[in-house]
């Protein structure tokens, strides 16, 4: 299986549980990996038999302006849906991080592996 990656993509984004955290939007780093939905590309050479990581960081983008998160769980499980049905990923993992939140590390964050067959 191949997948393409986005690694350290940084957006703002609206994510907390904590009064602190519903002020104001904070920065959230992702890595983010998805299988090619076929090899049609290797033949092809064409992005339309991808999946074209420009559009992916647009999209992700237009939720994050849409929608405010409680969990990083949740904005992690939406964005891996959108993953699997918008862009035809048949397997893909998602890793939400959000920096600089406690004192004692760096980073803290969650990362979910999801699937387009039964059982995800």
């Amino acid at each position: 299986m191949d997948f393409i990656f986005i690694r350290e993509l940084r957006l703002e984004a609206w994510v907390g549980i904590y009064k602190h955290e519903k002020i104001a939007p904070q920065t959230i780093e992702f890595d983010i990996e998805m299988a090619t939905p076929g090899d049609a590309v290797f033949h092809t050479h064409k992005v339309a038999d991808t999946i074209d990581y420009a559009k992916v960081v647009a999209r992700i983008a237009e939720l994050l302006k849409a929608e405010r998160f409680g969990l990083v769980e949740v904005l992690a499980d939406r964005i891996a849906a959108i993953l699997l049905a918008e862009f035809h990923s048949p397997k893909v993992r998602v890793s939400v991080t959000k920096l600089g939140v406690l004192r004692e590390a760096k980073r803290v964050g969650v990362c979910i592996e999801r699937g387009s067959s039964p059982g995800r």
